[in-house]
């Protein structure tokens, strides 16, 4: 699948060689929870909660912060599996006030980057040019966060964060690491979260990113029609929608080039402060009519590849010698290295804008790891796990995994398909008040935001005009980390909650 498709937009050699490839098993000397004849654990701690306060939209809001557990049982009611949520919930508040369910993607992505990046009342900052691994993960009080208006509930999938099978790896390929089982059981969780929290008259609501915006389409559409659960509104950020679109087989068709080039051209309008949303209509207009024309034209005619190359260059500020090369179709991998060439850096995949230095600028291929990826991992597991064993005090040696290259090496990706975006229409075609927002950045490479757009274009109206809408802000596929995107975020976020409910 393209570089584009997953949140860990790395070499499958960085999956493999990477020292979180094993999964925790550690084993102590105290009380532990044999499972089958082969695999043991140390027991997770019970749930725990503590209460907090952060400022949040000018005002001081009081919180209770959780840490808990829920159990997935399979079919035989045989525990199999333990999900670790963190849950921030405003006490004293009547079953009015929704609760969001938040999902990160990846697959092997733990919701600490929708937490502490996003919507969660603290933050710590990651993501945007100069942020690096040595920083000091202190988590202050984000200005930003929809606590003030929805209460929030962290999900983090087996695998990941602290949440684990508890059998063999055959079976835990079987049971979670794989498209469908994944919809399944985490359906079940949210379900089983509201039981024990005595959540089910509130109204709810579903936030996922990249993976996780291919998650919440399919998780809304299981938990009505098959659960019985409602779900008020999806918001997807920097959603993987479909599949299909970026698979390598289409290379014949224009549209895997028509998604990225979109993007890469709005990189270059930031970097020469033009990037508005005119001059982005301008780039759209051509990337639907003269660019897919003419790639479909192919090299036999010439003009169109002139054509081709002149306008590329122009619009991603790469060397026409690499654009001819390259036939004007310009992929994610050259672009990032060759862009940044003059200065010996190299772009990340999530924000091409965000640099760092090239280790090998010689080499013929790129030998190094997404500069985001790479300064993220640190600030962002520590500030968690600090959080969770200091401040909640829910004791555990388990490792946390913010992201688990084991689980997205062994994910069973299946035929790329348009799933989450036929479960978005059967979804919203039977509840006319589901509100749904779609939001991306415009340097985002990984999930560009021109992929959602098309997809937008070709649904059915559903007897509103904007019933689903797309947001697009400055950034990348983690856009939130630039405070003032977050805050148009959240804005048109709290538009969404407060138009549920009268969507259709």
């Amino acid at each position: 699948m393209r570089a584009h498709t997953l949140i860990a937009a790395l070499s499958l050699a960085a999956f493999l060689a990477s020292p979180a490839a094993a999964q925790d098993k550690q084993v102590t000397s105290t009380t532990e929870k044999k499972v089958d004849d082969s695999i043991q654990f140390p027991p997770l701690p019970a749930d725990k909660s503590v209460r907090q306060s952060a400022r949040i939209g000018g005002r001081l809001i009081a919180y209770d912060a959780t840490v808990g557990t829920i159990s997935v049982r399979d079919e035989k009611g045989k525990e199999i599996g333990q999900v670790v949520y963190t849950a921030y919930t405003v006490p004293g508040a009547d079953y009015r006030r929704p609760v969001t369910f938040a999902f990160n993607g990846g697959p092997g992505a733990s919701s600490v980057y929708l937490n502490l990046g996003a919507i969660g009342p603290k933050h710590v900052q990651f993501g945007a040019q100069g942020d690096a691994p040595s920083d000091q993960p202190i988590a202050g009080d984000n200005q930003n966060s929809w606590l003030d208006f929805t209460d929030l509930v962290f999900i983090d999938p087996i695998g990941t964060g602290f949440s684990r099978s508890l059998v063999d790896e055959a079976t835990t390929k079987k049971s979670f690491y794989a498209n469908d089982p994944d919809i399944k059981y985490l359906s079940k969780i949210v379900y089983d979260w509201l039981v024990k929290a005595g959540r089910l008259r509130s109204p709810k609501y579903l936030v996922g990113e990249s993976y996780g915006g291919y998650r919440v389409p399919r998780i809304a559409y299981e938990l009505q029609s098959q659960i019985g659960v409602g779900i008020s509104g999806l918001i997807m950020v920097s959603p993987y929608l479909d599949p299909a679109s970026g698979d390598d087989a289409t290379a014949l068709s224009p549209l895997p080039w028509m998604v990225d080039l979109p993007s890469m051209a709005a990189a270059h309008l930031e970097r020469e402060h033009r990037l508005t949303p005119e001059a982005m209509a301008e780039v759209q207009s051509y990337t639907r009519g003269e660019f897919a024309t003419d790639l479909l034209r192919g090299r036999a005619d010439q003009a169109a590849v002139a054509r081709l190359v002149r306008r590329v260059s122009d619009l991603t500020g790469l060397d026409p010698v690499v654009v001819q090369r390259l036939g004007g179709r310009v992929d994610t991998g050259t672009y990032l290295r060759e862009v940044h060439r003059a200065d010996s850096t190299i772009g990340s995949v999530y924000d091409s804008n965000v640099t760092a230095f090239d280790p090998f600028p010689w080499s013929a291929q790129r030998r190094s790891n997404d500069p985001i990826l790479d300064a993220l991992i640190a600030p962002t597991t520590s500030a968690m796990v600090d959080f969770v064993t200091r401040e909640v005090g829910w004791k555990t040696e388990a490792r946390y995994n913010a992201l688990s290259f084991a689980v997205n090496a062994a994910w069973e990706r299946g035929r790329p398909e348009d799933t989450p975006v036929q479960d978005l229409r059967k979804a919203i075609a039977i509840d006319p008040r589901m509100a749904v927002m779609i939001a991306h950045g415009w340097d985002d490479l990984s999930c560009p935001f021109f992929g959602s757009q098309l997809i937008v274009d070709q649904l059915p109206a559903f007897g509103a005009a904007e019933r689903v809408k797309l947001r697009v802000y400055p950034g990348g596929h983690m856009f939130y980390s630039r405070s003032d995107s977050g805050a148009r975020f959240k804005e048109d976020a709290r538009a969404v909650y407060a138009g549920a409910g009268n969507a259709g």
